[in-house]
């Protein structure tokens, strides 16, 4: 019963249910109309009178009936397939764009029931190139290696792919300096502190701009660009890039090229001047002459020396190092070499040692030629560094912590390094303060950088400690079996 109810009240608000009600209402005000006028008519013209109004009573159900037969063709023809053109509608208002309406008739309505369906069909074909588009641009943006943030006009973050989630999350955790006067405190809240100023010019130019920001001790590029709904700027997007290598490459450069020119230049300057003092004449005896020949030779081998260690760094950096792999005895290399440096010593009156292990000291797969470089650059930094009377060691000993390596040290009592400089001495061109090199012809810069090329080649790691005032320990290690350690 509860079920005919709300069919029946859905009926009076559909279009044939208002319709039918106008229908009946009508043929209801002819029929008592004319009743109104007829019943005395009939009563006074008619003999049977009761006939006729019989009849008149039944041409008012016929007319009601026909009225509900023509009220159902109505609701068949015309309410049905609207309800079902609606329920399509909603069916894709909802989301499902396959939704399609079956309706069979060449009227208005099977008309609307086709474009209906073509409707449906375009627009599922437009969303289906919009999910394939979005997801093509979701893809570019979680493979980029650059963050990309996306803000509206007011500086909240829209958009963001993986890296530049990441990089959100990173700079919250930093205190950003105090906001200046005059600057928007809800602005600053919302954007980064660094890309604040060019979010504002974007903003005002509303041309593309970039910039180079700096965020602890990092370098990012950022390039901004401003987003347009209807002529008018609803946001701007930025794509940061970390440039810190790149930078810092950049620098390397310009400090190598002004250091090789002054270090090829210094020799060549003295060789210049010595030799013109001989053309001149100012040498007037064969031992100032002999003195004069004697500078511009040193010269001359310390500027063969500064090339050839150009040279091999630069094979080395660029990943041809020659490393022979054979077996060789550390051991032996080591005494050689200390034997080559003993002479060195007692002319400059250094207390020289050497420890040695007696266990076995031999590497299976090693460059003799090359461990040799880096025991002889490792001494020559410590002589050249260690005042007289001072303590230089070299020592060699099977590794403590790891039996599959050995140890080469390198230990002097010089005046050390300072500790902001350490992590630099491997660099090109470091050189200790000129105060503290105690020998009269510096070496050229190179040589800790050649012994940390050769080390890594070797699959090794070296180690430096070092107290200013009191000296300096090189720790190489080295894989006895040639794999990295």
């Amino acid at each position: 019963m509860t079920v005919w109810k709300e069919r029946v009240g859905k009926l009076w608000q559909t279009l044939v249910g208002k319709l039918w009600l106008t229908i009946i209402g009508l043929v209801a005000c002819v029929l008592l109309t004319l009743g109104f006028f007829l019943l005395p008519y009939v009563d006074i013209a008619f003999a049977n009178s009761a006939a006729v109004k019989r009849m008149l009573i039944y041409v008012g159900i016929i007319g009601f009936s026909m009225t509900t037969v023509f009220a159902l063709f109505l609701l068949k023809k015309i309410t049905q397939p609207m309800r079902q053109l609606i329920d399509a509608a909603d069916s894709v208002r909802q989301g499902d764009y396959g939704t399609r309406v079956h309706l069979e008739g060449h009227d208005e309505i099977g008309e609307l029931a086709s474009t209906f369906n073509l409707m449906a069909a375009r627009l599922e074909e437009n969303i289906r190139d919009l999910n394939i588009e979005k997801e093509q641009l979701a893809g570019v943006l979680r493979s980029m290696s650059d963050a990309m943030i996306t803000f509206d006009r007011e500086g909240a973050v829209q958009l963001t792919n993986p890296g530049g989630e990441r990089l959100l999350e990173d700079w919250k955790e930093i205190s950003w300096m105090e906001e200046e006067p005059g600057e928007s405190p809800d602005s600053r809240s919302l954007i980064p502190e660094p890309l604040y100023p060019l979010f504002e010019e974007v903003r005002r130019t509303l041309e593309d701009r970039s910039a180079n920001v700096l965020v602890r001790q990092s370098v990012w590029e950022v390039n901004m660009a401003p987003l347009f709904l209807d002529n008018e700027v609803r946001g701007a997007v930025a794509v940061l890039r970390n440039v810190t290598d790149a930078v810092n490459m950049e620098k390397m450069r310009k400090d190598f090229v002004a250091n090789v020119s002054h270090e090829i230049r210094t020799p060549l300057s003295m060789m210049q001047g010595y030799s013109e003092a001989l053309l001149d004449g100012f040498a007037a005896s064969p031992e100032e002459q002999s003195e004069l020949l004697h500078v511009i030779h040193d010269e001359s081998l310390r500027m063969g020396r500064l090339v050839k260690d150009l040279l091999d760094l630069a094979r080395m950096e660029a990943g041809h190092t020659d490393i022979g792999r054979s077996r060789v005895d550390i051991g032996e290399l080591v005494e050689r070499v200390y034997r080559k440096f003993a002479v060195r010593a007692k002319d400059g009156e250094l207390d020289f040692r050497l420890e040695r292990d007696e266990g076995s000291l031999v590497l299976d797969q090693a460059d003799e030629d090359r461990l040799e470089q880096v025991v002889t650059n490792l001494l020559d930094n410590a002589f050249r560094h260690t005042p007289a009377g001072r303590l230089v060691t070299i020592a060699v000993k099977p590794t403590i912590a790891e039996q599959e390596t050995l140890t080469i040290y390198v230990s002097d009592e010089g005046l050390g390094i300072p500790a902001e400089d350490v992590p630099y001495i491997f660099d090109r061109f470091y050189k200790a303060d000129k105060a503290r090199t105690r020998a009269v012809s510096s070496g050229t810069g190179l040589g800790l950088a050649i012994v940390k090329n050769i080390v890594d080649a070797h699959g090794g790691r070296i180690h430096v400690e070092s107290v200013l005032g009191e000296g300096t320990k090189f720790r190489v290690i080295l894989p006895k079996n040639g794999r990295p350690v």
